[in-house]
Formats: C-alpha cells, structure tokens, sequence
C-alpha cells in the first residue's frame, strides 16, 4: 500500500467510522475521535459502532478515542467528519495541536450560516498553515460498510494532495476521483440536500418517472447556475459530486433530507418531523441560506423559492407547483462547451 499514515478521523458518526475503517483495512494508523465514551470503549473493545452502523464490523486495529489532542497527536493527515455547526468550534480547538503543512480533509456538506461560508473556507481560517482538500460524493455510510461499490470525489489545488487522499482511500470497493475545483464540488454536496427535500416531496405524490425527471435535471440547473454566479465551474456539476450526489440523495430513503420531504408532502408539520428525526436535516438549514444569497445575487432558482414558500410561507404544494408549471420557459441547457 506504500506509506503509512498515522491519521485521524474527527467525528464518530457514519461516514467518519466507514473511511476510517477503510484506511484501518488499507493498513494505516487511524484513531477515530467522538465525544461518546461508551461509543468509544464498544468501537475500542468489541470493534462495532452500534449508534450508527450496528450492522457491520469494524477493523480491530481501528482506535477511537475522546481525547482530541491525544487523537491527532503525531497526525500528519486529519479528516473532519463533524456536523456543520460544530466544524468551526472543532477546527478552533484542534488548530492548538496540530503541525504546519498537517493534510485536512473535510468530508462535511453544509455551510456556515452567519456568512455563507462553506467547511474547507472555515477549516482554512481557523487552521491557516494546513493544506486542505475536500471529500464529496454520492456515499451514503451503510452502503461503503456493507463494502458496495461506492466512487466519490476528492477536491484540492494540490495534484499531489489529491494523489495522497486517492491512495489513502482506494480500495475494491471505494474508488477517488480527483478535481481542483474545491468550491464548486463543496458546493454541490451542500446544495443536493435541498433538492433531496423536493424529491421526497415529490415520493410523497407518488409522482411519475417523467415528473421526477424534470425535477433532478431542474434540480442540477438551478445548482450549476448558482454555483457559476459563486465562481465555481459548473462543468463540475456534471460528475459524482454534481449529478451523482443529486441522484443518490433524490433516489434514496437513506437521506434524512428525503425523509424530510417524504413527511412534508404527507402532510406532517417540520417540527413533528423534526422531534422524530433527533436533529434537522443539514438541508432545512441550508434552504434558508440558498433563498437568502439567491436572492440577493439575483440568480433565478425557481424550485428554491418553491420550495422556500411551502416550508416557511406556509403556502401548499398545489400554489407552488401552479407557479411553477406557468412560469417563464427558460433554456435547457444553459452551459455548453464551445
């Protein structure tokens, strides 16, 4: 496998525990870091994660461990795999350990509320001297630990960067594509969430393939021009970070922002949804950012608004979809190779 790495994983969630299991099996030093003691000493003792992956056993020379500065300690790679609203307050913290040039990989899709700021723009204010890259893809934990094949997509205007994570990471089962657009691919996986609401809405009418159809490709129109009018490239869009994060989120009852949707069109209240998710779905939030810098960049984001309206407008699913079957016709495809 070539170099070893000593590496930590910041978060004991799903996904944290699946790459880090899979660097664990690649033969790397990998400690996994989580608030939970008791997740900790099950991950440390009978090698499972009973809260997020009870199913699947873990790699017995996986370590987890609460202790953040004794977790990154020596770490020349550190991947940060922790909710959106804690990234900053993480970042802060572990910034007091860690060496000049030390590799971080955020594999959170969210974005910052007081600024629209995304997680790689946070990590490089709170950790200046670290070089960062970002993980993003259509990878949903229980499927890259039940070892089904899975792709996703590494970010970083650092080629070599990008080599390093790929070798990390690859194995029979998981394959890394590189890119150096880090906005844009950051992007996509923070914006699918919102379109994954609309297909769970749609699920919830039990609506026709045609119906959903025109949804997803709406659905990557209105990500790609958004993201062109931020400075990404929205060529990107149309790769696994792009299109293949859309489908799988707006495929899949393994989203918790489809749930989110599905209940919505049943007739459920956020807040009943809410109560019995445990948490908001990262999309909720991220729709109420999207509307407010949509609107005040002027970019035309018709499913946003609609969606906008039935959540915090309060206006019903047949008004909306009204408005939007009878609004301006606009071009298919609006960005083509010359």
């Amino acid at each position: 496998m070539g170099t070893s790495h000593k590496i930590a994983v910041l978060g004991g969630g799903s996904f944290g525990t699946a790459i880090a299991n899979i660097m664990a099996d690649n033969n790397h030093d990998v400690c996994l870091w989580l608030r939970n003691k008791e997740r900790a000493e099950e991950i440390n003792t009978v090698h499972v994660n009973s809260a997020y992956l009870p199913d699947y056993p873990l790699n017995p020379k996986l370590l987890a461990s609460t202790e953040l500065k004794d977790s990154v300690d020596s770490c020349d790679i550190v991947f940060m795999a922790v909710p959106s609203k804690s990234c900053r307050d993480v970042a802060a913290e572990v910034s007091k350990y860690l060496k000049p040039g030390t590799i971080l990989i955020s594999t959170t899709k969210g974005i910052e509320p007081e600024n629209f700021k995304l997680m790689s723009e946070v990590l490089s204010e709170e950790i200046p001297h670290s070089r960062i890259a970002v993980l993003s893809g259509p990878n949903f934990a229980k499927e890259i630990a039940a070892k089904q094949i899975t792709a996703t997509v590494v970010a970083s205007k650092d080629d070599e960067l990008n080599k390093t994570v790929q070798t990390l990471l690859h194995c029979g089962n998981f394959r890394v594509y590189a890119s150096n657009d880090v906005y844009g691919v950051e992007l996509g996986g923070a914006l699918k969430n919102v379109y994954a609401i609309v297909a769970g809405m749609a699920a919830a009418f039990d609506v026709g393939q045609n119906t959903l159809s025109l949804l997803i490709t709406r659905s990557l129109a209105e990500m790609s021009r958004f993201a062109a009018n931020e400075g990404a490239d929205p060529l990107t869009f149309l790769g696994l970070s792009g299109i293949g994060d859309l489908i799988g989120t707006c495929m899949s009852p393994l989203s918790r922002n489809y749930r989110v949707g599905y209940e919505l069109g049943k007739g459920r209240s956020l807040d009943e949804i809410v109560t019995e998710l445990g948490q908001v779905a990262e999309g909720v939030n991220t729709l109420r950012l999207l509307k407010h810098q949509s609107d005040k960049r002027n970019v035309y984001m018709p499913l946003v608004n609609g969606l906008y309206d039935i959540i915090y407008n309060k206006k019903t699913v047949e008004d909306v979809v009204g408005g939007l079957m009878f609004a301006e016709q606009h071009k298919d495809v609006e960005f083509t190779l010359k």
